[in-house]
C-alpha cells in the first residue's frame, strides 16, 4: 500500500497546484480586464489629443473679403462684411452719401466707442481694397465697386 499512498499524495499535490494555478489565472484575468479598461481610457484620451492638435494646425479661413468681380455674390463675405455692405447700400438707395466709420458703427448698432469705429474702419478698408466699397479721400465709405479703366483709354476732354 505504500505505492497507493505515494499516488494519493502526488494526486493531492497536483490538485493543490491546479487550484493555485486556477486562482492565479483568475487574478490575471481580473487584472487584464482592469488594464483593458485603463487602456481604452488612455486610447480615448490620445484620440482627443490628436484631434485637438489637428484642429489647431488646420488652416483657418481667412477673415478678409475676397476681391470683388462681376457676378460674385455677396454671400462669399462673412456676416460682418455683409452687414457693412448692406448698410451702405441701403444708405445709397436712400439718397444719402458716403459715411464715416463711426456712422457705420452706429448704423450697425455697435455704438460710438473708438474701438468699435476702428473695427468697422478696418473692415470697410478691406472691402474698399478688394473693390466691394469705395473709399473717399476724406476717409468716408460708400457702396459701389471701383470703376475698371478700359485698356488704352486716354483722358476724356
Amino acid at each position: 500500500m505504500i505505492e497507493g499512498c505515494a499516488v494519493a499524495s502526488v494526486l493531492g499535490m497536483l490538485e493543490e497546484r491546479e487550484a493555485a494555478a486556477g486562482v492565479r489565472v483568475e487574478g490575471l484575468r481580473e487584472e487584464a480586464s482592469r488594464l483593458a479598461e485603463v487602456l481604452e481610457a488612455a486610447e480615448i484620451e490620445l484620440d482627443r489629443r490628436v484631434i485637438a492638435r489637428e484642429e489647431l494646425v488646420k488652416p483657418w479661413p481667412c477673415p478678409s473679403p475676397r476681391p470683388w468681380r462681376d457676378g460674385l455674390p455677396v454671400t462669399v463675405l462673412t456676416a460682418d462684411y455683409q452687414r457693412i455692405l448692406s448698410m451702405l447700400e441701403e444708405r445709397r438707395s436712400a439718397g444719402k452719401g458716403p459715411a464715416k466709420a463711426k456712422e457705420i458703427a452706429v448704423g450697425l448698432g455697435l455704438g460710438t466707442t473708438p474701438a468699435k469705429a476702428e473695427g468697422v474702419r478696418s473692415k470697410a478698408r478691406r472691402l474698399a481694397e478688394r473693390g466691394w466699397l469705395l473709399q473717399e479721400t476724406s476717409g468716408m465709405f460708400s457702396a459701389g465697386q471701383r470703376p475698371v479703366a478700359a485698356p488704352d483709354a486716354g483722358p476724356s476732354s
